[in-house]
């Protein structure tokens, strides 16, 4: 667990950023409508809770900073026992300025009448641009006298980048749960009949283990389905001598794993499908290899499409001489997406790419971040040897960039050929 020390240091760190005579203000999540008179479970903000570790809704966090010195207040949502009834029970004013160490808690009843005293003795202004609802846009007007915006969600995606040694143990617990349920499909899949029961089955050991949200919606993918990125229909059967593309990870304490694994639903690879899983796994620890502070993620991609590459031309996938299909992206066709992103309360963390100046933001020590190389071989692709048509595969580990290189936190969830089939025995 997160000490509150920690949520203290954060929004030190973010006051240091910030100009003299400056306000923040950020808004918690709001309950998203499922359909008529339904929600979906409720899921903090991420930077909210960044800064926070505040779990509920209709609250808002407020920094002031002078010159030198700041100060932090927190707006909950006030004690109400008939809204209490119907959906539980709420921290409230004095219960939370006994839990979090802020300057003061206030109702969020108050918020307007204090925001309108902030403004007056501030000069400029950060909050999150990307948020889309009223609270911003009321913002916006009450803030048209200040001299500045500036946009809090970059500044606290920068922050983000660094993981602390606490946050790094969550994606570890969260990393072992997923661990387990990525397992089980291992051994499992050859007795189940359909997407749907693996997926039922896998995030059920995350639910069992005290991760009760999968940080996205798991894919389960059977034979050529695994050639759609993002397929989640997981409707279909589970077929003999096909290979599934599992990718699914638990959020535990909102910290978030992220794992790919391509298995045989038999428990067994055929030839083909050894020589396409053996080919991208090559390339998923050569980039692994790489992996250090101050390497660029772009080199990092480029170096996967170059190896990729170099392995279709082998398999007879591409066919003609490797720079020039480099250079024409003839590669991307069966290799479309990115090597990898941050990830962290995410799992795909709001954090740069780039400094605002446009320049790419080198891996350094604390950053997490995913290493998924993968080829997919559409069914009615003519073009490419008939037995590796229908095959997707993608092979996915989390990586933490260390003083000497990296660490794969990942590294204890079966990927080579030999340990897939001995768990399916």
């Amino acid at each position: 667990m997160i000490q509150e020390k920690e949520y203290v240091r954060r929004r030190a760190i973010l006051a240091s950023c910030m100009k003299k005579n400056s306000l923040t203000i950020l808004f918690s999540a709001k309950f998203q409508t499922r359909s008529n008179d339904t929600e979906y479970p409720y899921r903090q903000n991420s930077n909210f809770y960044y800064l926070t570790g505040f779990k509920e809704d209709n609250a808002t966090l407020v920094i002031i900073k002078k010159k030198k010195s700041f100060k932090s207040f927190l707006f909950v949502q006030k004690k109400d026992k008939t809204l209490e009834l119907w959906t539980g029970k709420r921290v409230g004013e004095k219960k939370a300025k006994k839990l979090f160490d802020v300057d003061d808690v206030f109702v969020s009843d108050k918020y307007n009448e204090k925001l309108l005293e902030y403004i007056k003795e501030s000069q400029n202004i950060y909050f999150d641009f990307s948020m889309r609802d009223e609270r911003v846009d009321n913002l916006r007007v009450q803030a048209k006298s200040l001299s500045s915006h500036k946009n809090l969600a970059y500044i606290i995606g920068k922050q983000r980048l660094i993981k602390s040694d606490t946050e790094v143990s969550l994606i570890k617990q969260a990393l072992l749960i997923t661990q387990e349920a990525h397992h089980y499909a291992m051994s499992n899949a050859n007795t189940l009949e359909k997407e749907s029961h693996l997926q039922a089955s896998i995030e059920y050991i995350f639910k069992k283990n005290g991760a009760y949200s999968d940080a996205y919606t798991s894919i389960v993918a059977c034979g050529n389905a695994a050639n759609t990125l993002h397929y989640i229909s997981n409707d279909k059967k589970l077929i003999e001598n096909k290979l599934i593309l599992i990718d699914a990870g638990c959020e535990y304490e909102y910290y978030a794993s992220d794992i790919t694994r391509t298995i045989p639903v038999s428990g067994i690879f055929t030839p083909a499908q050894k020589e396409l899983y053996s080919m991208v796994l090559d390339v998923q620890e050569k980039i692994i290899r790489m992996i250090k502070s101050g390497v660029l993620r772009t080199t990092l991609q480029a170096e996967s499409e170059m190896l990729l590459c170099k392995g279709m031309l082998k398999l007879g996938i591409l066919k003609g001489d490797l720079k020039k299909l480099l250079k024409r992206d003839a590669h991307k066709k069966y290799y479309p997406h990115g090597i990898g992103h941050w990830m962290g309360i995410d799992v795909h963390d709001e954090s740069p790419y780039k400094t605002k100046k446009g320049k790419e933001i080198p891996l350094k020590e604390g950053m997490v971040m995913t290493i998924e190389p993968g080829i997919y071989c559409a069914i009615n692709d003519k073009n490419i040897p008939p037995e590796y048509r229908g095959i997707g595969i993608r092979i996915e580990d989390n990586i933490l960039v260390t003083k000497d290189g990296y660490e794969n936190l990942s590294k204890g969830i079966a990927k080579n050929i030999g340990e897939i089939e001995s768990l399916s025995s």
